[in-house]
């Protein structure tokens, strides 16, 4: 084996957190993986990882080898995408972090087709909500939900997000349907996970704040989206994630004159590469091919989406 290799192996340690597993990986023996690892530090004279018998850590040296030694990876890779993307298949496995909602619902009804289409191709699909760090955890791109800023990583927009306050019939039946922003803060109850609290709105006046008071606290949107439904509270939810109970009317749009910022998008973001790997490049075109500029899940709220973007851009 080479040092390149040494190295493949020690960042592959890194990422799945333990040399057992890194083993599983690359279909390497426990022992095979200690003794490259070992080899590696006696080369540069210095440890990089910390063992104990449950879990690794890297030392201070070893951090800013794994820095390096996954630039080093990317450029071995992009070296042979330069010399075979003309011709070459997607081939491999391709690692990917989605949102946990999004994921289930937009991303793994639709993997058949992906993955018929791409036979040599193989597909690590981690849902999480938790900000992932791409470079650091191994990710070939991420899908996010966002308003990116200015980043060493590279995004493509895929589709438009619009999101929407709203309410099941039973809350609105109750309590009455909210005239204004006043009447919204209030008199009602306004529902949301810790990370999407306060809401950031956009309306006739322009910029509004908002946040939630409501009996129920959680951590997870899932919690919140099966509560809106049940007629707890008011929530702002995304299309792609109430479109049909928009359409059946098991909820309703309030105060449609608000939604979240424009700027909010769905995009694929991956790290800053001139030659883009045709794995995630496959993936990525199949996925703004699926979605657009006008999704799917937006199907039926063409007007209301029309009426809304004319009322907030008469208040710019």
């Amino acid at each position: 084996m080479s040092n390149l290799t040494d190295m493949e192996i020690f960042a592959r340690v890194v990422s799945a957190g333990s040399m057992s597993a890194a083993g599983r990986e690359m279909a390497l023996s426990p022992a095979v993986v200690s003794k490259r690892i070992r080899r590696l530090e006696d080369r540069l004279g210095t440890r990089l990882l910390q063992r104990t018998t449950r879990q690794i850590a890297l030392t201070e040296s070893g951090q800013g080898f794994y820095d390096r030694v996954i630039a080093i990876l990317a450029s071995v890779e992009e070296a042979e995408t330069f010399v075979t993307r003309g011709s070459a298949q997607a081939r491999g496995t391709l690692k990917v972090s989605a949102p946990t909602s999004f994921g289930r619902l937009h991303i793994a009804p639709h993997l058949a087709t992906f993955l018929e289409t791409n036979p040599d191709l193989s597909l690590n699909l981690d849902l999480s909500d938790d900000f992932v760090d791409i470079v650091g955890d191994g990710y070939d791109l991420a899908i996010r939900i966002a308003e990116l800023s200015d980043s060493s990583l590279v995004a493509r927009r895929l589709a438009p997000i619009h999101r929407v306050l709203c309410a099941a019939p039973a809350y609105l039946d109750r309590y009455g349907e909210p005239q204004s922003i006043e009447d919204l803060t209030d008199n009602h109850i306004r529902i949301a996970a810790a990370v999407q609290d306060p809401w950031r709105l956009v309306g006739p006046r322009g910029a509004e704040i908002v946040r939630a008071s409501a009996p129920l606290r959680t951590n997870s949107s899932e919690v919140v989206r099966e509560a809106l439904i049940a007629g707890v509270g008011i929530a702002l939810r995304s299309t792609w994630d109430i479109g049909p109970e928009l359409r059946d009317g098991r909820l309703r749009i309030v105060l449609p004159a608000y939604r979240a910022s424009k700027d909010v998008g769905l995009h694929a973001v991956y790290p800053s590469r001139r030659f883009l790997p045709a794995k995630v490049r496959v993936f990525i075109d199949f996925l703004a091919h699926l979605y657009g500029p006008s999704p799917y899940w937006d199907t039926g709220l063409e007007a209301w989406l029309g009426e809304a973007g004319t009322a907030m851009a008469a208040s710019r």
